[in-house]
C-alpha cells in the first residue's frame, strides 16, 4: 500500500512543478473561487452591527449554544473541571471493570441503528484508545496555527481586550465539547474487530432516528467534514508551515533554497502523514500522545519565559486586557468589535460546537459515555484559555499590538508572533518553526481521521474505500504545499463552519440524552466512593 502511495505522490510532482511555472495553480484557484464563492458568502455572511462592526452569523449559534449548555448542565464546564482531570489521571478507571456496575442488556433490544453504549461490554469491545490518547488526538487537530496566527490577528484588530473574550469563549466552549463528545461515545458503532466509527454522523442518525431530519443532517455533516479535512485540515496546514520554513531559511536580502520547491516539502510531509494514517486511530493516537504534550509544553514554557522576563509589565498587560474588553473606544469598533474578534478567533481555534472532536473522542475505551465528555471539556481550556492567552500576553508585553497590523493574513501573523518571541529569545523563531511544522503535521493526521469517518459513512467501510480516501488525502498534502490556495482555503474554512449547522441542531435536541449519561456516570462514581468508605 505504501508503494502505491509513493508512486501516486511522485506522479503528482511534474504537474505541480508545471503549475508553479505557468501559474496554472493561480488560474485554477481563481476559477474555483468563482464557482464556490456563493457558498463561502452564505457561511461567512456578516450581519452589520454598526458602521464599523459586522458579526458573522455562524458565531451566534456557537455562542448561544455554548451558553445554553452551560446553564442546562449546571455549569459543568466549571463544576466538572477537577473530575475531568481525575478521569485523565485514571482515578476512576476501576469503574470500567466493576462487576456491580455492569448493566445486563439483551442485544435483541437494540437494532443496528441503535447501538447502545452498554452493549459494548456485551459485544466484547470497549474502544481503541485511552482517555488521554483521545484527548491528545483531538487536541492535535485544534492546537495549532489558530493559537499562533489567530491570536495575533485578534489582538491586532481588536486590541488586548480581545484576549478577555477569547478566554470567555474558551470557558463556554467547554460545555459544547462536553455535549458533543458524550454523544460521540453514546451512539458510536463498533465493528467486530474493534474498529470504532463515531461522530455527528452517527449520533444524528441514531439519536434522531424517529425524525427524517436526522439522516439528512448526518449526510450534510459527512460532506462538510470531508471538504474540511482536505482544505483547512490539510492544504492550509502544510501551506502555512512551508511559508514559515521558507521564511526562516531565507538569508538577509537573498532567496531561500526552498523557493519554488513547495512540492518537495509537501512530498516529505505526505510520506510522513501517509505512514501514520495508514495505521488508523491507534497509530494516530500513539503519535499525538507524544507530540501534543511536547508541543504545548515547549510553547507554554517559551511564553512563560518571555512573560516573566518582563515581569514588571505583567500587571499592565492584564490591565490592558480587562480595560480593553469593556472599552467603549476600541481599535475596531469599540467593545462590540473587540468581543467579536475574541469570540471569532476562539471559535476558529477550539472548534467547540463544530462536532469534529467527537469523532476522535468516540474511539475511547470506556463504558460510560459521559466520562469522555468530561475529558473533552478540557480541550477548549487547554487550547484557548491556556495556549491562546499565553500567545496574547507575549504579544501585548512585547508591544506587538497595533492597528497597523489589522490587515494581517495568517502567514504574516505567524511572523508577527515569531518576532515577538524573538525580541526576548533570539533563537526562538527556529524553535517556533519546528513547532508550527509539528502543529501542522499533528493537525493533518487528526483531520485525516475526521475526514475518513465522513467518507466511510457515505461510501462504506471497505479497505478499498479507506485507502482511496487516504491516498487522495496525501496527494492533497503535496498540492497544498505547492499551490496558491486563496479560494480553496476560504471554501474549506466555510465547510468547517458549515459542520456547525447540522451538529448544533443535533446537540440541542439530544441534550436530554446527555443529561441521562451524566447522571449515570455520577451515580457510578458515588457508588464506587461509597464502597471504599
Amino acid at each position: 500500500m505504501n508503494k502505491k502511495l509513493l508512486s501516486l505522490l511522485f506522479l503528482a510532482i511534474p504537474f505541480l512543478t508545471f503549475a508553479q511555472e505557468k501559474g496554472l495553480d493561480e488560474q485554477i484557484d481563481e476559477a474555483f473561487g468563482n464557482a464556490t464563492g456563493w457558498f463561502v458568502d452564505i457561511i461567512f455572511y456578516q450581519i452589520p452591527f454598526s458602521d464599523t462592526v459586522s458579526i458573522y452569523w455562524v458565531l451566534f449559534p456557537l455562542i448561544l449554544g455554548a451558553l445554553y449548555f452551560t446553564f442546562y448542565f449546571n455549569f459543568i464546564n466549571f463544576r466538572g473541571f477537577f473530575t475531568s482531570i481525575n478521569i485523565v489521571r485514571g482515578k476512576y478507571d476501576e469503574l470500567e471493570g466493576r462487576e456491580d456496575h455492569k448493566v445486563e442488556i439483551e442485544k435483541s433490544k437494540f437494532t443496528d441503528e441503535e447501538d447502545n453504549p452498554d452493549t459494548i461490554r456485551v459485544e466484547g469491545h470497549e474502544g481503541e484508545v485511552s482517555h488521554f490518547q483521545a484527548l491528545t488526538a483531538a487536541l492535535s487537530a485544534t492546537v495549532g496555527l489558530g493559537n499562533i496566527a489567530g491570536v495575533a490577528i485578534a489582538v491586532s484588530i481588536g486590541g488586548a481586550g480581545a484576549t478577555f473574550w477569547m478566554i470567555v469563549a474558551g470557558f463556554l466552549g467547554m460545555a459544547s465539547k462536553f455535549v458533543e463528545c458524550t454523544l460521540g461515545v453514546k451512539y458510536r458503532d463498533i465493528e467486530a474487530d474493534g474498529t470504532v466509527y463515531g461522530g455527528p454522523m452517527y449520533y444524528l442518525t441514531k439519536g434522531l432516528k424517529s425524525k427524517p431530519l436526522g439522516k439528512v443532517l448526518a449526510v450534510l455533516f459527512a460532506i462538510f467534514v470531508i471538504g474540511g479535512s482536505f482544505g483547512g485540515g490539510n492544504m492550509f496546514q502544510v501551506n502555512q508551515a512551508f511559508q514559515l520554513v521558507e521564511n526562516i531559511t531565507t538569508p538577509m536580502g537573498g532567496v531561500s533554497f526552498l523557493h519554488g520547491k513547495g512540492w518537495l516539502f509537501g512530498l516529505i510531509m505526505a510520506v510522513l502523514v501517509g505512514i501514520v494514517i495508514i495505521g488508523g486511530i491507534k497509530k494516530i493516537a500513539k503519535v499525538t500522545d507524544k507530540i501534543v504534550p511536547f508541543m504545548v509544553a515547549i510553547y507554554v514554557a517559551a511564553s512563560l519565559f518571555v512573560i516573566f522576563a518582563n515581569y514588571a509589565m505583567i500587571g499592565d498587560a492584564f490591565a490592558q486586557i480587562f480595560n480593553g474588553a469593556f472599552s467603549p473606544e476600541g481599535i475596531a469598533g469599540g467593545a462590540v468589535g473587540v468581543l467579536v474578534q475574541g469570540f471569532r478567533r476562539a471559535a476558529f481555534s477550539n472548534e467547540a460546537g463544530i462536532g469534529s472532536a467527537s469523532i476522535a473522542h468516540s474511539a475511547v475505551k470506556t463504558k460510560y459515555a459521559a466520562s469522555e465528555g468530561m475529558v473533552a471539556l478540557l480541550e477548549p481550556f487547554i487550547d484557548t484559555v491556556v495556549v491562546c492567552t499565553m500567545t496574547a500576553l507575549v504579544l501585548i508585553i512585547t508591544g506587538n499590538v497595533a492597528a497597523e497590523n489589522a490587515s494581517l493574513n495568517d502567514a504574516q501573523a505567524i511572523l508577527l508572533t515569531s518576532g515577538a518571541f524573538e525580541s526576548a529569545i533570539s533563537w526562538f523563531p527556529y524553535v517556533l518553526t519546528i513547532a508550527v511544522v509539528l502543529f501542522a503535521f499533528s493537525s493533518m493526521i487528526s483531520w485525516s481521521y475526521y475526514g475518513f469517518q465522513g467518507w466511510a459513512y457515505l461510501f462504506g467501510r471497505s479497505k478499498k474505500m479507506e485507502y482511496t480516501y487516504k491516498i487522495i488525502f496525501c496527494i492533497f498534502v503535496v498540492i497544498g504545499a505547492a499551490a496558491s490556495l486563496g479560494s480553496v482555503i476560504g471554501f474549506s474554512d466555510a465547510m468547517v463552519f458549515a459542520m456547525m449547522v447540522p451538529n448544533m441542531v443535533g446537540l440541542v435536541l439530544l441534550a436530554p440524552k446527555v443529561k441521562e449519561e451524566l447522571v449515570k456516570y455520577k451515580n457510578a462514581i458515588k457508588a464506587a466512593k461509597a464502597s471504599k468508605a
